[in-house]
């Protein structure tokens, strides 16, 4: 009987797979996307069968899913400059960032993404957030995409973005607009002006905002002290200056900081709310 040798066989196996696996999709594995800039735990990057802790400056690469746990949140700093906001309670994949071709999808699973995208220059440029009921598509804006339910809600905050359902429905939204898709065979509302409301749940529901405990823990310890001793100089100083002396009362009928209260006699006291 007549063995094959292993060089043969290291061939065929090599050959199965290339078969398997397209050339643009072996490419992708692992390629540089961008990064994670500033976070509120807890935050995971799911990186094939790994699941890994996000940290600042941890990378993110295409193919991998960002997840944001309650209170969470993420700003993820892509490779060409745009900027993911990602809010809490959300899951992402970013599926392609090519800087060079200007090429970026972005496929939001569930929950709510703020995304500044840099302008786009190449004819054939996009920057589009794909859910499972819509598309997104922008040509350098700033907009606000949520969705859960098969239900996927657009804010645009700054320029303009092309929006379509699966089936090829579209509409542009202009800033300041709102328009919405309910399940994939549903066309887009017709874009309606935005309340005040729902600007500023756009703007901040994705915002990262340090808490205090966070910011004194960045703090060197001879500027905690500072401002401990700061905070308590007036607490000192007041009763030292004033020791021995008799407060004069306010006139009758005058609230405390009221300003252009009439005291006694019709005299205007000068005041600050």
């Amino acid at each position: 009987m007549r063995t094959r040798s292993p060089l043969v066989c290291a061939l065929v196996v090599l050959l199965c797979l290339a078969l398997v696996v397209p050339p643009d999709v072996a490419a992708q594995a692992g390629q540089h996307a961008g990064q994670v800039t500033r976070m509120i735990p807890a935050v995971n990057i799911q990186r094939g069968a790994q699941q890994l802790a996000a940290a600042a400056q941890a990378p993110v690469n295409w193919e991998d899913l960002v997840n944001t746990q309650r209170q969470g949140r993420a700003r993820i700093g892509l490779d060409d400059g745009s900027v993911l906001n990602v809010g809490s309670e959300s899951s992402l994949r970013v599926t392609k960032h090519d800087p060079g071709a200007q090429q970026t999808q972005i496929d939001l699973i569930y929950g709510r993404i703020r995304s500044n995208a840099v302008r786009l220059a190449r004819p054939d440029a996009k920057f589009e957030v794909h859910t499972p009921v819509g598309v997104a598509g922008v040509v350098g804006t700033d907009f606000y995409v949520f969705y859960r339910r098969d239900l996927m809600l657009l804010v645009v905050l700054e320029g303009k973005v092309r929006f379509c359902s699966l089936a090829g429905q579209c509409v542009d939204v202009l800033a300041g607009m709102i328009s919405t898709v309910r399940g994939n065979n549903q066309p887009p509302d017709q874009p309606t002006q935005a309340t005040p409301s729902q600007l500023t749940e756009a703007a901040l529901s994705t915002e990262i905002v340090e808490t205090t405990a966070a910011a004194a823990h960045h703090l060197n310890p001879w500027m905690v002290v500072g401002l401990v001793i700061l905070a308590a100089a007036p607490a000192i100083a007041f009763p030292l200056a004033t020791r021995g002396k008799t407060p004069t009362p306010p006139p009758q009928g005058c609230g405390q900081f009221v300003t252009g209260c009439k005291g006694v006699g019709g005299a205007a006291v000068s005041g600050s709310r």
